[in-house]
């Protein structure tokens, strides 16, 4: 099973993404990524046996444990790769609980021994696979305002040639700030 550990992204910054995302369609052409698919990747574990699944989830249960809902605030575009074939992105400011969410999975994970990718965490929501970034300036866009993230899950990916789909397998509810 090809899987990854996600921040589940509110519906209501999902319809403001999609506002970003319409100018950004007819400016870069590429693969751009559905509604249902955004999230924000805690962890990224690849193929990974079924038999692993039940010490995935009791990492994520550990890591999750007196977490709260989280901030996401997007203050920026980035884009990993060349400019001519890149994964464009929406960046997230800095939150120390995001980050700490992040770190006590990955933490988590080593204890149990699962592999996964060690690249550092940078917050950010994938708009984009495979798009041609043009050289002159994007057009205006309708950024996104902050919303609250409520769930972690534990996502599987399933490859075809119409794209990647996704399944949430396992999740938990974060605890509601007061």
């Amino acid at each position: 099973m090809r899987l990854f550990v996600a921040l589940k992204i509110p519906p209501i910054m999902q319809d403001e993404i999609s506002g970003l995302v319409r100018p950004l369609r007819a400016s870069m052409p590429g693969r751009f990524i559905p509604r249902e698919n955004r999230h924000v990747t805690l962890a990224f574990l690849g193929d990974a046996p079924a038999s692993t699944l039940s010490d995935i989830e009791d990492a994520l249960e550990a890591a999750a444990m007196d977490a709260r809902e989280i901030a996401l605030r997007p203050d920026r575009l980035g884009k990993f790769g060349r400019s001519s074939d890149a994964t464009f992105w929406l960046g997230l400011a800095e939150d120390p609980n995001l980050t700490n969410l992040a770190k006590r999975l990955r933490e988590e994970l080593r204890k149990r021994n699962i592999p996964f990718d060690d690249k550092p965490f940078l917050a950010h929501i994938a708009l984009a696979r495979r798009v041609r970034i043009p050289k002159e300036s994007l057009p205006p866009l309708p950024f996104p305002g902050p919303a609250l993230a409520t769930r972690v899950a534990v996502f599987k990916s399933t490859l075809s040639r119409e794209g990647a789909s996704y399944e949430e397998i396992y999740g938990i509810d974060l605890e509601p700030v007061l």
